[in-house]
């Protein structure tokens, strides 16, 4: 077979550009000509007539517990969702086993994830030993090792003279600084939102300020020494109002949301559904709408997936011990699609500007956008075909969702990782 490849008529969209009926060539895994009514006898032909062409996505917060955790997922059944969800590149969180604290296990998780996965993982190095938020890890080591910024995951330094050492350590490295905003002395392990439905369910709650406290503190440590923050699933629109005003004061930070923020509210936790317990919990529907007005502003910079996957039994059990988080790799882009875009609260080079170039900004990779001589990382998506969400076909092995079941718009068709094209099948 030919290793070129030609995409015809598609409609490329980049972050603030849209071209029609336009063709594009790949050879020797890069973009080699993007022109009209291109003819190449010997390559591979892809109709992607209707179709968008986008950049690949790029997520900034995924879970892939490997390794340590390969029992709930691995780094080729995480590329295979990545794949089936329009992304190209993946982050990788290092709560790990061991945890990606230093050199050695950042080359380890890099060359592990080069000869397993189909796409591309970055994996950024542990602000602290061990993940435990007490001590500072070998950040620098690390960052030659070959990290893309350092976080703690999904655990919050609840230590503030630590973080402020921690950013000012940073800073000297140029490296963003990922926290996930959390005071665990009010948040009651995060567990649900504070309020009538935690109040109905007989769950102890977490207000929205656990959320909001720590954000402005991280956001005031951080520009003390001008540290590349990023602040993960902002949840509240306390925290949206927040990071609103921070920014019109110049301070320089860029969040995310992912997509049950935008898409669920914290009534779906009624009958102690286990399927959306999530690290923040879904709050409330004005906490929604202030998210997609986030969005819409350009508030909130980016949207990952926030892939959390786990075994089925870690769900089916009482709410307050049920692990946390959703597999979403295979579903954030179409439900963003049809939430923010269908509905007129985003424009298609808006979304691709939140979940594949500026991603790429963040993390200064040579990625998110369409353009000559550039490795071909590119997804096509049908805006016009409707699917429903079926869990037991994911390709991770987390086939659980509580959006099983929906009917949703549009479906990715191809995923082009370093010019390998993927068919993607329901």
């Amino acid at each position: 077979m030919s290793d070129k490849v030609l995409i015809k008529k598609g409609i490329i969209v980049k972050h603030n550009k849209t071209i029609y009926n336009q063709d594009i060539l790949i050879e020797n895994k890069k973009i080699v000509r993007i022109d009209a009514g291109i003819d190449d006898d010997e390559a591979v032909i892809i109709d992607a007539e209707n179709c968008y062409v986008v950049p690949g996505l790029i997520d900034l917060h995924c879970n892939i517990q490997d390794p340590g955790f390969d029992f709930k997922e691995t780094m080729l059944t995480a590329g295979q969702s990545a794949i089936k969800g329009g992304f190209t590149t993946l982050t990788v969180n290092p709560n790990t086993i061991p945890c990606i604290d230093n050199k050695a296990i950042v080359e380890y998780v890099i060359s592990k994830a080069k000869s397993e996965s189909p796409v591309q993982i970055v994996p950024y190095g542990n602000l602290t030993k061990n993940g435990q938020g007490e001590k500072m890890s070998e950040i620098g080591e690390m960052q030659l090792a070959g990290i893309a910024a350092v976080s703690d995951g999904d655990r919050a330094i609840q230590d503030t003279d630590l973080m402020r050492n921690l950013c000012n350590y940073c800073s000297m490295f140029d490296i963003p600084v990922i926290t996930h905003c959390e005071n665990r002395l009010i948040s009651n392990g995060n567990e649900i939102n504070e309020g009538p439905v935690s109040t109905y369910l007989g769950i102890q709650g977490a207000p929205i300020t656990a959320e909001s406290i720590h954000l402005a503190r991280n956001i005031l440590l951080a520009h003390e020494f001008g540290t590349k923050l990023h602040i993960t699933h902002v949840s509240t629109s306390q925290s949206v109002e927040m990071i609103r005003s921070f920014k019109k004061l110049g301070y320089k930070l860029t969040c995310e949301t992912s997509p049950q923020y935008f898409t669920l509210n914290e009534e779906a936790a009624m009958g102690y559904n286990t399927l959306v317990k999530v690290n923040p919990p879904l709050r409330t529907e004005k906490d929604v709408e202030a998210i997609v007005m986030g969005l819409k502003e350009g508030i909130i910079d980016t949207i990952s997936s926030d892939h959390c996957p786990d075994t089925i039994d870690s769900k089916e059990v009482e709410f307050t011990l049920a692990s946390f988080g959703i597999s979403s790799l295979e579903t954030a882009f179409s439900l963003a699609y049809t939430y923010l875009v269908e509905e007129g609260h985003l424009s298609m080079e808006q979304l691709i500007d939140k979940m594949s170039y500026k991603p790429a900004q963040i993390l200064t990779l040579n990625k998110g956008t369409i353009q000559t001589g550039s490795l071909a990382d590119i997804t096509i998506f049908d805006p016009s075909e409707d699917y429903y969400i079926d869990a037991s076909k994911f390709k991770s092995k987390a086939r659980y969702s509580p959006y099983d079941g929906l009917v949703i718009k549009g479906r990715v068709k191809y995923t082009f990782v370093n010019g390998k094209m993927h068919r993607v099948d329901i």
